[in-house]
């Protein structure tokens, strides 16, 4: 008897941060129910992209309605056990700027916290190895959009009328 291929799942999640001129970057880490440290993620939903589903699952789970997309960090991959079957999942994690405004997590979706970290006490808190190396390249980018001066939104000026 031959072994069976692992169900592949895809989701996608979010890595927040906020600048705090005179903190540096925060970055915000939930707690699930099972007491575990990480970041807002969910599968995909029917037609959704996965940066959609990244936007969508990180505003639900952290409460915070003004998220910016700053980019794609990485994908990465895992397999595990669930009730008899054999996963393989895949994450789509992208970069997202919270400008205000406070985090509450969802306690119907069994997020029991949400807290704003450093990058160092981020990387100590998390509960999966996999995760911290997403948050370093989210750290990476973070320290080049803060070098350079981007990453807010800015107002689009209003084209001009010919006249």
């Amino acid at each position: 008897m031959g072994k069976r291929r692992p169900e592949l799942e895809v989701s996608a999640g979010g890595i927040v941060f906020r600048r705090l001129p005179e903190l540096g970057p925060r970055f915000l880490l939930i707690r699930d129910s099972y007491d575990n440290w990480g970041f807002p993620k969910g599968h995909l939903e029917n037609g959704e992209s996965p940066a959609e589903a990244a936007l969508r699952e990180t505003a639900e789970e952290t409460g915070l309605a003004q998220l910016l997309l700053q980019g794609p960090i990485r994908v990465i991959d895992w397999h595990f056990r669930f009730r008899g079957r054999h996963i393989h999942k895949y994450c789509h994690f992208f970069l997202f700027e919270s400008p205000d405004g406070e985090a509450t997590p969802q306690a119907d979706e069994g997020i029991t916290a949400c807290q704003w970290r450093s990058l160092d006490e981020s990387l100590q808190t998390l509960s999966y190895d996999n995760a911290r190396g997403v948050l370093k390249r989210a750290g990476e980018m973070v320290r080049t959009l803060v070098a350079i001066g981007a990453g807010r939104s800015r107002p689009v000026a209003e084209p001009q009328a010919p006249g």
